[in-house]
């Protein structure tokens, strides 16, 4: 028996935190290269038919570590191979939530061989620390 794919949900800025209700993922997808952004939409549709417990990451789809714990990325290569991350949380079961979702927090992209910064992960945290907060979870 195949498992049931997984939601894949966009976190949305809730109202009191930002006045836009912008959604960071639609933000950085809509600057990524067309090619880079329909990478990772790829990559979040296979990682959900899977669906995420069974799915292979093959360096595409990577569980992070150390004070990035708990978040899983997308990753692609982009033009002058730039790379791009797709920060994601996994939901089993969350209040707005009606089944098991992979939502999409934010991302962002650097040059081959350089690393983000602590502030830049800084950020993704603080931002899934916000969808967290949020009850029921702020998601489109």
């Amino acid at each position: 028996m195949h498992p049931e794919p997984w939601d894949v949900k966009i976190f949305q800025r809730h109202r009191e935190d930002d006045p836009n209700e912008s959604c960071p993922t639609e933000e950085f997808l809509n600057q990524c290269p067309s090619s880079v952004a329909t990478d990772l939409i790829a990559i979040i549709d296979a990682v959900a038919e899977a669906p995420p417990p069974q799915f292979a990451g093959g360096g595409m789809w990577e569980a992070m570590h150390g004070e990035m714990s708990g978040y899983y990325e997308a990753r692609t290569r982009g033009p002058n191979r730039r790379l791009y991350r797709l920060f994601c949380l996994l939901e089993h079961q969350a209040p707005g939530l009606d089944r098991p979702s992979i939502v999409l927090i934010t991302g962002l992209s650097k040059p081959a061989g350089k690393a983000f910064t602590k502030a830049d992960y800084a950020a993704v945290r603080q931002l899934g620390d916000e969808y967290r907060r949020c009850v029921p979870r702020n998601v489109v």
